[in-house]
């Protein structure tokens, strides 16, 4: 059975900070892996709250520079090397990032302890930016005020499941067990081949989850993120201050379920909410009048799929 894919929830709340109410921070575990994605102010305190092993963390993906996803970063980065981390680190960031760390690194004479990695982002278009054993991302292009990137992140298919039944019903040593659930098909001593399907079972979907924060309605984004396992999508807004998308570009709580009906996705999760709203179950009700089942993100919170 593969391992389940879990999204930590370290802040969910838009820009303006509160004692209960923190900006965009996730850590996605993957295949075993963690991924930080976007790292807004007070995410390191928020790692250290969730008990997140801040050296289990190879890559972190920012969407843009806006502070309440960016301001974070530089802080963590100086933490890691203050704990004596050899690993190395690679971030995946909005063109600038990288000029923007080096010169607080620099201005602050901070030497970091690590090999540090900053590819930069710029296309308009989807691309893959990750590709290993373990999983893929992609972006997905967003539409913010500023150059924006949400993510797609992808596990790579499992082993098949052996069909230990069928598996014992020929004389094959247990040692070629591995190999079967790999794919290989099976040669016996006597010349037969009894090909994989036979001896296995399919193995499990691979899950996949869409992250996209911050932007305007898109329905571009709809044939990305198809069928992906989870989608957390902004909903700045409640539809009665719809109005307000246009010039901040943010969207609402009946717009983000509107994406998810569309790319028929498994599971909906909100968040980025303005600070002008008290009752947040209302985000959830809007969202659900086009699209079940839907979750409100909360700061400290892990979804598992």
């Amino acid at each position: 059975m593969s391992s389940p894919l879990k999204i930590h929830i370290l802040g969910c709340h838009s820009a303006t900070p509160k004692a209960n109410a923190f900006p965009t921070a996730q850590v996605v575990e993957i295949r075993s892996q963690l991924i930080l994605v976007d790292c807004g102010e007070g995410t390191q305190v928020r790692l250290r709250q969730n008990r997140i092993k801040f050296n289990q963390i190879k890559h972190i993906l920012i969407s843009h520079l806006h502070g309440d996803h960016f301001y974070g970063l530089i802080g963590f980065l100086s933490t890691l090397s203050l704990l004596n981390r050899q690993a190395p680190l690679q971030i995946f960031a909005p063109k600038g990032a990288e000029e923007i760390i080096r010169l607080q690194l620099k201005l602050s004479k901070s030497y970091l302890s690590y090999p540090l990695k900053i590819q930069a982002l710029e296309s308009s278009a989807s691309e893959t930016i990750i590709d290993n054993s373990k999983f893929t991302v992609k972006t997905i292009p967003l539409d913010h005020r500023v150059y924006t990137n949400g993510f797609l992140i992808i596990e790579k298919a499992g082993d098949r499941k052996l069909n230990i039944d069928k598996a014992e019903q020929y004389p094959i040593d247990k040692a070629y067990y591995k190999k079967i659930v790999k794919g290989a098909d099976i040669v016996l001593d006597d010349g037969r081949r009894i090909p994989n399907e036979e001896l296995t079972f399919p193995a499990e979907l691979p899950k996949s989850y869409a992250y996209c924060s911050d932007t305007a309605f898109k329905l571009d984004i709809v044939p990305i993120i198809r069928k992906a396992t989870a989608l957390y999508h902004e909903s700045t807004f409640l539809e009665i201050n719809e109005d307000l998308c246009a010039k901040t570009k943010h969207s609402t709580a009946k717009q983000a379920g509107i994406i998810a009906s569309k790319a028929e996705v498994g599971h909906l999760i909100l968040g980025h909410y303005s600070a002008r709203y008290k009752n947040l179950n209302a985000f959830k009700t809007e969202a659900e009048s086009v699209f079940n089942p839907v979750s409100l993100a909360e700061s400290g919170k892990t979804f598992v799929f």
